[in-house]
């Protein structure tokens, strides 16, 4: 097995930009320092004739590198093959054979130095607890949440009960901490990152599971929610037609007029459609309609507004019952973008094996919907929210339906006996990484020739 060393030019520093990385940690990292590196073999006497590898030529973005096979025999960059001359892109965390595995070449990694100016924007920020307490438990943040206008933060389970309280026994909902009128909440992503890491600095400050199990039962919060200002709602006739004048003062039609026995009140609170834009009242008590996605957690109101009976409103915006609807009652026509990691010759081949077997993509997914629903599929790399909960009959958005039947797709060609496959795909090998690959995304003949529909034997999606 043969080393290597670097040998430079157009040097602009003494400073290492990057590294070759032998994943045998037994021999020594080859050191990048000029902007022009040729990879050589390691010379042992003075007798000895180098032969050069490739070169390595720094790009202008400082993170990525042009390389160049400068030997007689091929070089695999990450699975693909590199010809005599031929150049390719490698960025950091590239896996580099500097010839044919089979003759016992070393494998590298390669590794781009941070620069001065990439440390300058590393942010180090000191927040003392204290501040990212919530005043009603008086701990830390739990899937935090904030109220506008104040902008106070509280965990989204404590502020869930006291929204529940406030809209039992006021005509306003207040701050708990400062008393303000709420016109607004949301979930705080930026915060529950800090939430997070404050939580693994300090472990004492860890609540219990029991603690957030509990806490995690009252949270409500999900979507933004538009909060009422209180004032007083004028109440008209059950369906009577509302002036249009007067309409529009009102956030949605069930505050200007009763539907299926409920109209909102002063202290009703609102959800804003993902969709549409338009407004519903939050879990009216007249209906056990889903009005989120369980998939996404973002709120529709196409099903909530179809069961109520309304399927359009001049005066305000409503959605189509197809915005949100079971899993089980969703048609698809074609294969989602998503699919294979938008690979589009492993969609191609699922296609061509669809009606190779006389099925139609429906036929497909509705078979696979119900092994989900029989438990017999692995949800592990399913991505959506509570993905164990996930049944035919849940309620999901159009994305998450996509994302859903991507995922069902790739376990229908992991399963698919080998005789269905064209037969250019038979011949072809798994690529190291399958389904992590990142080359599939920029080199088009990579993505071709290599089969990404299989579990990754290197790399850090190994199972």
């Amino acid at each position: 097995m043969e080393r290597g060393e670097s040998s430079g030019s157009n040097s602009s520093s003494d400073d290492i930009w990057a590294k070759l990385v032998p994943l045998d940690s037994s021999y020594s990292d080859i050191e990048l320092k000029s902007n022009e590196v040729t990879i050589c073999s390691e010379v042992k006497n003075p007798s000895s004739v180098k032969q050069e590898w490739c070169k390595i030529a720094r790009e202008k973005d400082q993170v990525s590198a042009l390389m160049q096979n400068k030997s007689s025999s091929s070089i695999l960059v990450d699975g693909t093959v590199v010809q005599e001359d031929d150049t390719t892109i490698i960025r950091c965390g590239t896996e580099i054979i500097l010839g044919p595995e089979a003759d016992g070449f070393m494998r590298y990694m390669f590794k781009v130095m941070p620069t001065e100016e990439t440390c300058k924007k590393q942010l180090k920020i000191n927040l003392d607890p204290e501040h990212a307490k919530c005043s009603i438990c008086l701990n830390v943040w739990h899937d935090v949440v904030t109220v506008a206008p104040c902008l106070h933060n509280f965990c989204n389970g404590c502020f869930s009960e006291w929204l529940k309280r406030c809209q039992d026994r006021h005509s306003s909902i207040l701050c708990p901490q400062c008393r303000a009128v709420v016109q607004f909440v949301g979930r705080n992503h930026f915060l529950h990152s800090i939430e997070e890491d404050i939580l693994e600095s300090d472990s004492s400050l860890r609540r219990s599971d029991e603690e957030i199990a509990l806490l995690d039962s009252y949270s409500s919060i999900k979507s933004p929610l538009v909060v009422s200002n209180g004032r007083k709602l004028s109440r008209k006739r059950a369906r009577a037609p509302p002036d249009e004048e007067n309409v529009r003062d009102f956030p949605c039609p069930q505050c200007a007029t009763e539907y299926a026995g409920f109209q909102c009140n002063q202290s009703t609170v609102h959800l804003q459609c993902q969709s549409c834009g338009g407004m519903m009242p939050s879990g009216p008590t007249n209906t056990t309609v889903p009005q989120h996605c369980v998939g996404c957690d973002r709120a529709f109101c196409g099903a909530y507004w179809h069961a109520m009976g309304v399927t359009s409103f001049d005066a305000y915006p409503v959605c189509s019952p197809e915005t949100l609807k079971p899993i089980a009652d969703r048609t698809v026509t074609r294969i989602p973008l998503l699919a294979y990691e938008k690979n589009r010759h492993e969609q191609d081949i699922t296609e061509k094996c669809i009606r190779q077997m006389g099925q139609s993509l429906q036929d497909v997914i509705s078979e696979w919907i119900r092994k989900m629903g029989n438990r017999e599929v692995d949800r592990t790399r399913l991505q959506l929210n509570h993905s164990e909960m996930i049944t035919p009959q849940t309620h999901v958005c159009r994305d998450c339906y996509d994302k859903l039947v991507s995922f069902l797709l790739y376990w229908f060609r992991i399963t698919l006996p080998k005789h269905f496959l064209p037969p250019e795909a038979v011949q072809r090998e798994d690529c190291w990484y399958g389904y992590a690959c990142r080359t599939q995304h920029h080199n088009e003949e990579h993505a071709r020739k290599r089969n990404h529909v299989c579990r990754p034997t290197r790399g850090a999606h190994m199972s």
